[in-house]
């Protein structure tokens, strides 16, 4: 499955649901814990898997100048047409000059992208020496298993392999919307030794999940964000 040509498919359904009001997660808890870990503007943010530009929107209130790249031309004219300063790019082979940036976000794209590492290799090339990546992922525990129902109680099961790579899609209808979530499940060791070959050191991770105690997603984590620095 190419996940480059499902997110295309899904552009024009991606954008209703992130920007309905309210209608996930970034809304209710994660936008807040993730901007928690973005260090303060510097000369140039770069937004890399930008979809229709909403932490874009998001980091401009907070005094970031920010260029949004996504592999969607129509999440980039989205995005531009709401004020931002987008491009469709491949984030594996970004149209940026090495050094170009002081900070780079990616808010919940990578597991989303064909070729993960060379993403993060980009990341790293378009950085300036101590330059800052802070990502956000689908928990690796999340997409390796699932519930076997609905209940709070439920039990969480793997079946197979943890460690084994494997890309999947989701289907969600959620408040007379719907949507395809195309990924790829990667164990965490996968995304760490990208981080380490593109000479990246982890600052801070945090382990993000739904704040209601009586939700059963509140006992296992929902998402994986971190904070590196470039060597």
């Amino acid at each position: 499955m190419s996940l480059r040509r499902a997110w295309h498919e899904q552009a024009a359904s991606w954008i209703r649901w992130a920007r309905a009001p309210g209608h996930d997660s970034y809304w209710s808890f994660h936008g807040t814990r993730f901007l928690e870990l973005v260090p303060p503007p510097g000369r140039l943010t770069l937004d890399l898997g930008a979809g229709e530009g909403r932490v874009a929107r998001d980091l401009r209130v907070r005094g970031h100048r920010v260029v949004e790249l996504d592999i969607s031309p129509a999440m980039a004219a989205a995005s531009a047409a709401l004020g931002g300063h987008a491009v469709a790019a491949d984030l594996a082979s970004l149209p940026l000059p090495t050094a170009s940036a002081d900070l780079a976000v990616a808010f919940m794209s990578l597991q989303d992208v064909d070729d993960m590492p060379r993403a993060v290799a980009e990341a790293s090339r378009v950085l300036v020496p101590r330059g800052s990546l802070v990502l956000a992922i689908v928990h690796p525990i999340n997409s390796a298993g699932r519930f076997e129902y609905d209940r709070a109680d439920a039990p969480f099961v793997i079946h197979g392999s943890y460690f084994a790579l494997l890309r999947h899609a989701i289907d969600i209808e959620r408040a007379g919307l719907s949507m395809r979530f195309a990924m790829e499940h990667r164990p965490l060791e996968t995304y760490v030794r990208a981080l380490e070959q593109a000479g990246f050191v982890i600052e801070a991770l945090r382990e993000v999940t739904e704040p209601d105690p009586l939700d059963r997603w509140s006992r296992i984590p929902l998402f994986l964000d971190l904070r590196a620095r470039r060597s």
